[in-house]
This record gives C-alpha cells, structure tokens and sequence, in this order.
C-alpha cells in the first residue's frame, strides 16, 4: 500500500474512535494485530483494542488525541501526540478522581494491506498518575488511538 492509502486509514481510525464506533475497528486494524505494548490484562488482537478503548473512553469520556507531528511512510506511521481527559469513570482498578490530565505518547503502527498489523507505543503513565493523584504502580500504560 502507499503511504497515502495508510494516511487515509489513520484518519479513518480518528473518526472511529471519536464517534466511539467499536464496530467498525476493523476498518483499521487486522483482526490479528500484533501489540507489543499491551495495556495491563489486554488481550491479543482486535478484541484487546477494542476492550482497551471502551474501557479507557468509559473512565475518560471527554479525551481527546491531538497528533503532532505525524511521520508517514509506505509501510509505517509514526504519531506524537498529546492526549487530554478527565478521570470520571472506573480505571484499571481505581475509581474515578475527577482530576483532569494532559501528557505525551508516541505510537508506531506498521501496515499490511492497508491496515494496522502492529503497533508498539508509549504515554507518560507517571505523568497521568501524578495529575489524576493515583500513586504509583508497575503497571503499564499505553495508548490505543
């Protein structure tokens, strides 16, 4: 695929994730992806995705993902992004805050065919634990977007 073609299914993935339509991830993603970077307790492929987003969009109703700069080629694209929400909902074992928080990730997804076959990224977990006042834990964070 060309580098145009992943740049159209990344922008497909935004509006999917903004409208909150879990039915249509797979527009974007293999049913099989491979995640290097799983959340706590994710599992594999497409379903652990979409279990991660419902979850995180359910404890953070109002995030938002803003990428900049985003890094384009045939096979691959890089995103920096800032992502914003409010704790108001269950997350990863910690009842809601009401705290807001704003950090930076990265996410690497290769693409096969047009869709995301894998993704390895990271978000500033401590970052989000210190503004949401959680503690600090060994567990992982990581963005789905």
């Amino acid at each position: 695929m060309t580098k145009d073609a992943n740049a159209a299914t990344q922008e497909k993935l935004g509006g999917i994730l903004e409208a909150r339509d879990w039915s249509r991830m797979h527009e974007a993603w293999h049913e099989d992806v491979v995640d290097h970077d799983p959340a706590p307790d994710q599992a594999p492929g497409l379903a652990g995705i979409v279990d991660f987003w419902k979850e995180f969009t359910t404890a953070f109703p109002d995030v938002t993902l803003e990428a900049d700069p985003l890094v384009v080629t045939d096979d691959f694209i890089t995103a920096v992004f800032t992502i914003h929400g409010t704790h108001t909902g269950p997350f990863q074992g910690h009842e809601p805050t009401g705290r807001e928080f704003t950090v930076r990730g990265i996410q690497v997804s290769k693409f096969v065919d047009g869709k995301i076959a894998e993704r390895w990224g990271s978000t500033d977990q401590k970052g989000i634990e210190e503004q949401l006042q959680l503690g600090t834990s060994d567990a992982q964070f990581v963005s789905k977007d």
